[in-house]
């Protein structure tokens, strides 16, 4: 008897731990825990204090990049231009990276407490090659370190590679940090809970995404211009001692964090559809969704079996008429073995072949978000070149090129809440409804495309204004009387853009894509940074290759080393124009998208 009850509390306790993984709520030992002791607001906070540090010290390293390029690395504009958005773009590539160890292997807390203390490393090893490096090559003693590359040495072959080594370490930790961190935070709250947490997780993202703004504010302005006089290490270790704050502000959350465990490799998943659906391309499908395969219409009548296929039955996928030529792969042939052993690269469930079709129907509204972020990323590159040719001076003081980022940020911050507050108030009043995600992000494009034309009219005014002054240790300094705070629309236009599409983007992407694909939904919003870097990059090059013929010093090249000679306004217009082509497009995908199908309820048929 005492066997019997054993056996009887063992499979209770097996049962129970099901239904929690179904659930999706564990504590983070791995056990099953209620949701109302776990995750709400001070979960929340955590992580949105946590995501400041961060972004703080990341922002240390990343908004003045190009200007580190071209005065310690000594490159000229456009190769320092590039090689920041190379590395901006590279960060954003391990994001995809970043989410699919997330979901499929580690869990979104394992991820976000590995990559973080990577993302540390990094930055250490930064600090102390920096610090015996630049030691040795430059004098910052004199003149204005951020504008003169005459104060270093240029580097070695080996100091060289340690910097790119700690910097792309660097762009790992924190890139493939961010979208586990992102979902993680919106794990938190439930929402399932109409009344309270939903409304709560859909507030947390944008409240993420002023914690992801206002953690750069300081490193854009007193780091900016520490590092702009030279202070290049002292600078490094403070970002690198944010990044410990972070991580411990991370780990004391550990107890009180809903933890989720991974749903299994869906790029794997996603394989194995296609392959299926290649596999039976001579099949023919049938006209029923009913006769396509899911797990749990097949069983040998185990107890264990059906369990099973009531926890699963909860999160399928309704069948949908599109991309029909992937309903193969569901299609059960005469030689697929029957039972409840599938070979799984022969035959899959209609839940992965919808998994992948939201991923197809999301591909257009990403592929259109690249030119976006194609201007998004001249705030790291051209616009900090642009500036630094600018007078900076303000009552007495000196602003750092970098630190006129601090007005994109400060742009955000303020359209998050005038966005809440009062644009979609009155909109809900006037249309009965608030504006959809896929209008936001259209109001987004329209903004960018107004910034990049903002952006050309200031670079022609600087060029009115274009003098040559002489600085010391430097023969010539072609620089305008132009004040730097003619910048501050494109700005601000930048960060009004940034919320309506990135915001949105990130949220739109994370509820169109099943519980374990959501990091997948948020680096695909990261994802579409790093191609508008690379995209930035390729233009700033095929700009070059055409312009500059007879080398940067030929007339009418469009960013030449001295921009008083370029026509960077040109540029500029360039990417507005591209913009607003891409918005074009945007407008045919988004009225021909069609939302994620609902999660079919368990006993629920196709009709209902």
């Amino acid at each position: 008897m005492a066997v019997q009850d054993e056996e009887r509390g063992r499979a209770a306790a097996a049962r129970a731990a099901r239904t929690a993984t179904q659930d999706g709520s564990v504590d983070w030992s791995g056990r099953p825990c209620l949701r109302d002791r776990s995750g709400g607001w001070l979960a929340g906070f955590l992580m949105l204090a946590n995501q400041a540090l961060v972004t703080f010290a990341v922002n240390c390293v990343g908004t003045n990049l190009v200007t580190f390029m071209a005065v310690v690395m000594r490159l000229d504009n456009a190769d320092a231009a590039n090689r920041a958005n190379n590395w901006a773009g590279t960060t954003y590539v391990f994001s995809i990276a970043g989410a699919l160890i997330s979901d499929s292997y580690w869990g979104r807390y394992k991820a976000c407490t590995i990559f973080q203390i990577i993302f540390l490393a990094g930055l250490v090893e930064l600090s102390i090659a920096s610090h015996l490096f630049l030691q040795r090559s430059c004098d910052f003693r004199h003149g204005e370190a951020g504008r003169q590359a005459q104060h270093c040495r240029p580097p070695t072959k080996a100091e060289s590679l340690v910097f790119y080594i700690s910097i792309y370490q660097i762009a790992l930790g924190n890139g493939a940090y961010q979208p586990a961190a992102t979902t993680f935070g919106a794990d938190q709250f439930d929402e399932t809970d109409a009344a309270g947490e939903r409304k709560s997780k859909s507030a947390f993202f944008g409240y993420f995404f002023v914690a992801n703004n206002l953690g750069g504010v300081l490193a854009v302005t007193a780091l900016a211009y520490m590092e702009d006089k030279g202070e290049w290490v002292l600078a490094f270790w403070i970002s690198t001692a944010a990044a410990l704050a972070g991580v411990v502000l991370f780990a004391l959350g550990t107890l009180r964090y809903r933890h989720f465990l991974p749903n299994g490799n869906a790029i794997v998943s996603v394989c194995q559809v296609i392959v299926a659906a290649t596999k039976n391309r001579h099949v023919k499908t049938p006209q029923q969704a009913e006769d396509l395969y899911e797990d749990g219409d097949h069983g040998d009548g185990d107890e264990h079996d059906e369990e099973d296929a009531k926890i699963k039955k909860n999160k399928m996928l309704l069948h949908t008429p599109d991309f029909r030529c992937l309903d193969k792969a569901a299609v059960v042939v005469a030689t697929t073995p029957t039972g409840h052993r599938r070979r799984p690269w022969s035959l899959c469930t209609v839940t992965q072949v919808e998994e992948l079709k939201c991923i197809l129907r999301l591909a257009p509204i990403w592929v259109c978000s690249i030119l976006y972020s194609t201007a998004y990323s001249q705030m790291s590159s051209v616009f900090i070149e642009q500036a630094q040719a600018m007078d900076a001076s303000l009552w007495g003081l000196t602003i750092p090129a970098a630190g006129m980022g601090v007005f994109e940020i400060l742009g955000v911050t303020a359209f998050v809440f005038i966005y809440s507050f009062c644009i979609a108030r009155i909109v809900s009043k006037v249309a009965s409804r608030e504006p959809t995600e896929l209008e936001r992000m259209g109001v987004g494009l329209v903004i960018s495309t107004l910034a990049m034309i903002t952006a050309g009219v200031v670079e022609q005014q600087r060029l009115k204004h274009a003098t040559t002054t002489t600085t010391t240790r430097q023969a010539a300094a072609s620089l305008s009387s132009l004040t730097i705070l003619w910048q501050i629309p494109q700005y601000v236009l930048i960060g009004a853009s940034e919320v309506f599409m990135y915001v949105t983007m990130t949220e739109f992407f994370n509820d169109q894509l099943p519980e374990g694909l959501r990091s997948l939904g948020s680096a695909m919003s990261v994802a579409s940074m790093s191609a508008g870097n690379f995209a930035s990059s390729l233009l700033v090059t095929v700009v070059m290759a055409i312009t500059c013929k007879g080398g940067q010093a030929a007339a009418g090249c469009w960013i030449p080393q001295d921009l008083n000679q370029g026509h960077v306004d040109r540029f500029f217009f360039v990417i507005a124009a591209l913009n607003a082509m891409d918005l074009l497009a945007y407008v045919v995908f988004a009225r021909r998208y069609r939302p994620v199908p609902l999660i079919k309820p368990a006993g629920a048929d196709e009709t209902s």
